[in-house]
Formats: structure tokens, sequence, C-alpha cells
């Protein structure tokens, strides 16, 4: 009898931790979910009671007829891409220049961690002051031509600027991952590489690059998921401009929601949003990780 009401003391002692969370998590996350998911499927202007049910209209018109979104799709694609690669890796040479033994690493840690605590729209705020006067100033007192492009005005270097700045943003936040991950690789791998007449190079590829596959997994997946929602940044630097050439999907989805109050429609790209993201981080982590069990 006493076991009984031991194990139900537990199951009610275990069942008033995890009630208020699963609670919270359904307020906050499944309940908003499937709210989406009935939107998705109407034409409403956000203001009426009574949204109009359309079925799947909001996809077809999506994947058919959107050429904004396709648009978006592709700049987030290209994006995504090149933000993925160039961070992670700048990143891991960064992390091997400030794990070298130099007086001044710790300042420079900091020096390059700094922008990353600064808001994205913060950033893209101070940057367009620096693109759009810091230049013309920089341009007039040394006469380079660089300095002269309009960054912001023409649709190659509008995306070149908004990858740069994502990237002078974040990388501190990379490089710490993989300073952690080269500070975890024993040394005594190292001096065995040196003792078998291994050089720099090789005792990269050979022996920390294959250590380093857990942070490369953690950062890789860091850098997949905040690429393919990028929008802050854009919102603050580009605007979406110029001529929409730099529109997102997430802006896309926000300036469909909000600006144009279409927001059954604009549900509707968010939900496709959603389940990309989805498909697409779970594809790479499984990759990722059968990659680390093999090495």
């Amino acid at each position: 009898m006493s076991k009984l009401k031991r194990k139900l003391g537990a199951k009610i002692e275990f069942g008033l931790f995890t009630v208020p969370v699963l609670l919270c998590v359904a307020i906050a996350f499944y309940i908003p979910f499937a709210m989406t998911v009935r939107y998705s499927l109407t034409k409403w202007n956000g203001i009426s009671k009574h949204p109009k049910f359309i079925g799947l209209d909001n996809f077809k018109q999506i994947f058919t007829g959107d050429a904004n979104f396709a648009n978006s799709a592709w700049f987030t694609i290209k994006y995504a891409v090149l933000y993925i690669v160039l961070i992670n890796v700048l990143a891991i040479l960064l992390a091997l220049i400030l794990d070298a033994k130099l007086k001044s690493k710790t300042w420079l840690r900091a020096a390059f961690f700094i922008p990353y605590i600064l808001s994205l729209v913060i950033v893209g705020f101070i940057w367009k002051f620096i693109f759009m006067q810091g230049f013309e100033s920089l341009a007039d007192s040394t006469g380079w031509g660089i300095f002269k492009l309009s960054w912001l005005g023409e649709p190659g270097l509008a995306f070149i600027s908004v990858l740069g700045v994502s990237i002078w943003q974040s990388i501190g936040f990379y490089l710490v991952i993989y300073i952690a991950g080269l500070q975890s690789v024993p040394d005594d791998l190292k001096e065995a590489a040196v003792v078998d007449g291994a050089g720099p190079i090789r005792r990269f590829f050979s022996v920390t690059l294959p250590l380093l596959a857990p942070s490369i997994t953690i950062a890789v997946f860091m850098a997949l998921t905040n690429s393919i929602k990028v929008f802050d940044v854009i919102l603050s630097l580009t605007g979406g401009g110029p001529g929409g050439t730099t529109y997102s999907i997430a802006y896309d989805i926000y300036r469909d929601t909000f600006q144009n109050n279409l927001y059954g429609y604009g549900t509707a790209k968010a939900l496709i949003l959603f389940v990309a993201v989805l498909v697409i981080t779970v594809v790479q982590l499984t990759i990722f990780k059968r990659r680390e069990v093999e090495g």
C-alpha cells in the first residue's frame, strides 16, 4: 500500500511540474500554429471577424502566379548558401588565429563579439549611414573608386551589402563556437602529429578539422536557420530595394501581411517557410550527425 501511495505521489508531483510547462508551450506554440494553419486557408484582411474560407487557393496562387515569392525565394537561397559558407570559413580562420598564443587575443575576441550584441536593425541603420554618407566622405578624402559606388542603389551591390553586414554582425557568435571546439582538441594528438612530421596544413585537415565536427554541425545549423529567416537587416538597410531585388521570403511575408493587409495570404507563405525550414534543418542535422559518427 505504501509503494502504491509513493507511486501515486510521484505521478502527482510529476504532473504538477510538467502540466504548467505543457500549457505554456501549447499557448505559445501549438495554439498559434493551429490558428496559422486555419488562417492560411482563408481570405482575410486582419480586421473582419469572419475570414472567408477559400481552401488551398492561397497555396495555388503562391506556387503558380506569385513572381515576388519566386524572386524572394531565389534571393534567400543565394543569401543562405553564401552566408553559410563564408561565415563558417571566416570564423574557423579567425578562431585558429585567436586560439594562438597572442597577447591581445582576449581583446580581439571581445572586439569581434561586440557587434553580435547589437540588434541587426540597429546595425542595419548604422551601416546605411556609412554606405550613404560615410563612404561619400571617404571617396572625397581618398579618391578611391570603391567608395563612389552605389552600394545600396544597385541590385548586385545591395545584395553584397546585405550579406557583408550580416556576416560582420554575427561572425563573433560563430567565432566563439569554433574557439570552444579548438580548445577541446587534445594537445597530445597535435604533438603526435608534429612528431610524425605533419605540417600546419596537414595537422589542420587530418587532426583539427575532424575533431571540430560537432562545432561545425552546430555552427552550420545556426547559420542555416538564421539565413533562411533573414529579415531585420533588410528592413533597416535596404528596405527591400532597389526595386524589390533584396526581398527575402521573410520580408515578402511581412510586406504582404502588414503592408498589403493580405493576412490569409501572408500566413500561407509563413506556413510554407516554416515547413521549408523544418525539412532543411532536419536533413542537415541528419547528414552532419551521420558524418560525425563515421568520423
